[in-house]
């Protein structure tokens, strides 16, 4: 089955390492679920909702034909996920860097729709916001629904 997904995790990857110096400074852009020490406070992770005891779903698509068979139209939805953890409770703080973070992801989108794959669009199309606060600190969730269509 072709699809245009691994396309699209990939650009997004790209995207959020090229900007590890600047924009997304002390955040770690993650492909998916990795298994790390790195315990930095601030992550965007492409492909994953950020918990591990969840079901581990990156991406999910729909799709047809189109031109006689000859096409295959798909639409797609992939994860992402903007968090940013503080060892204290300042919960506005941690909420509005988890935004921060989700931002880059909205800015490249807006930039070029495309992300630089021929005939696909893509956009932001859901957020969820969660927020935990335990004995550790606050953590802010921000998952993003990257969704769009593409041909294959």
């Amino acid at each position: 089955m072709g699809s245009r997904v691994p396309d699209v995790i990939d650009a997004l990857v790209v995207l959020g390492n090229a900007e590890t110096k600047a924009e997304l400074a002390g955040v770690v852009v993650a492909d998916g679920p990795e298994v790390t020490d790195d315990d930095a406070p601030d992550w965007l992770i492409i492909g994953f909702d950020g918990d591990p005891a969840g079901d581990m779903q990156a991406a999910q698509t729909l799709g047809g034909w189109s031109g006689l068979g000859t096409r295959r139209e798909e639409q797609f939805q992939i994860t992402v996920a903007a968090i940013a953890a503080r060892g204290d409770g300042d919960v506005p703080a941690a909420r509005k860097r988890a935004y921060e973070i989700g931002a880059r992801v909205e800015a490249w989108l807006s930039k070029d729709p495309t992300l630089g794959l021929p005939e696909l669009e893509a956009a932001i199309e859901a957020s969820q916001l969660t927020q935990d606060q335990t004995d550790d600190g606050v953590q802010a969730l921000l998952l993003l629904t990257v969704a769009g269509r593409a041909f294959t």
